[in-house]
């Protein structure tokens, strides 16, 4: 039997540096997982990777993805033979087969979609986690890159939390509407003045982009406020100065490296039936052979409609 994975070799642009690649199955390691895997999302996590960005830990050759579901098909086990499950922190998800360690397999509930599943642990994780750490009840809640699907679901649960205003940057005038109809006070990036006002008065601000957008945000925030950086959007650092509020920075790979595996699964339990509930964009499938496409259609409307591959062939067409 073979196996179609995604690799990249060596660092690049996502687009040239990618290919399919097939190798014989080799049999399954003790204690892991074999899972057959049925769908597998394509984030910016996924393919930042890729470019360089995180050379210091991300070392090709390696094959692409972070997240997607599966079923078991092969264990020690023979109890989770036919459970679905997340095969996280395995190797990468862009492949018809993955062999996960079973202490962090995340079983998915029954009521839960395949395409909902698939795309539960490193956007919805993040926003779980983060609002764990800094809770935002009673508190006015900044958001950069708001159209992103991590920031959407920060919105979301920021507001469930008790947030009493959450306020959302974007690029351009045309994706106002989009934030408000999430209730989402809107800002643009160029509206400097707002801007500067705003953070005067925030009390938490989550930044994906750095640059200079987190820069002009940290010179204005009060001493009290707390800022967090989770992502490098804008592929600039912001500017080190002594700023009323100390910058912090969360990674979730850094929070799950120091996480038991009991509390880990933990914050599944609690995070599917909030999940169930949430906001998320629409998905468009595609092979995994068609694996261009849908990265073309992720540079177009990623934050729209959902690009996710599909392993096996014949669910293309079926959801």
């Amino acid at each position: 039997m073979h196996n179609s994975a995604l690799w990249f070799r060596q660092f690049g642009q996502p687009e040239h540096v990618i290919t399919l690649e097939q190798a014989e199955l080799t049999p399954r390691p003790c204690a892991m997982l074999r899972v057959q895997m049925r769908y597998a999302p394509v984030n910016p996590s996924d393919l930042i990777p890729i470019t360089g960005a995180y050379r210091h830990r991300v070392i090709p050759p390696r094959i692409v993805g972070y997240e997607g579901v599966g079923v078991v098909i092969d264990a020690d086990n023979p109890e989770w033979i036919g459970k679905r499950i997340l095969p996280l922190r395995g190797d990468g998800t862009w492949q018809q087969w993955v062999d996960c360690p079973q202490q962090w397999a995340v079983p998915v509930p029954d009521n839960t979609p395949d395409l909902l599943a698939a795309r539960g642990y490193i956007n919805p994780l993040a926003a779980f986690v983060m609002l764990k750490q800094w809770p935002v009840q009673g508190k006015r809640v900044l958001l950069t890159a708001a159209n992103s699907s991590c920031a959407a679901l920060l919105a979301q649960w920021a507001t469930i939390q008790g947030a009493t205003e959450v306020v959302g940057v974007c690029r351009n005038e045309d994706q106002k509407a989009m934030l408000l109809q999430n209730g989402i006070r809107p800002l643009t990036m160029d509206d400097h003045e707002a801007l500067r006002i705003t953070a005067q008065y925030a009390d938490v601000v989550f930044d994906a982009v750095g640059g200079s957008l987190a820069t002009l945000l940290l010179s204005h925030l009060q001493a009290d406020a707390d800022f967090v950086s989770y992502g490098l959007l804008s592929g600039e650092p912001y500017q080190a100065k002594n700023y009323a509020t100390w910058p912090q920075r969360f990674h979730l790979r850094d929070t799950l490296a120091v996480t038991d595996s009991r509390e880990w699964q933990q914050w599944f339990v609690e995070l599917w039936p909030l999940l169930a509930n949430s906001q998320l964009p629409d998905v468009k499938l595609f092979a995994l052979a068609k694996w261009r496409d849908a990265l073309r259609a992720f540079a177009v409307s990623g934050r729209r409609c959902k690009p996710v591959l599909a392993m096996l062939r014949d669910n293309v067409t079926h959801e």
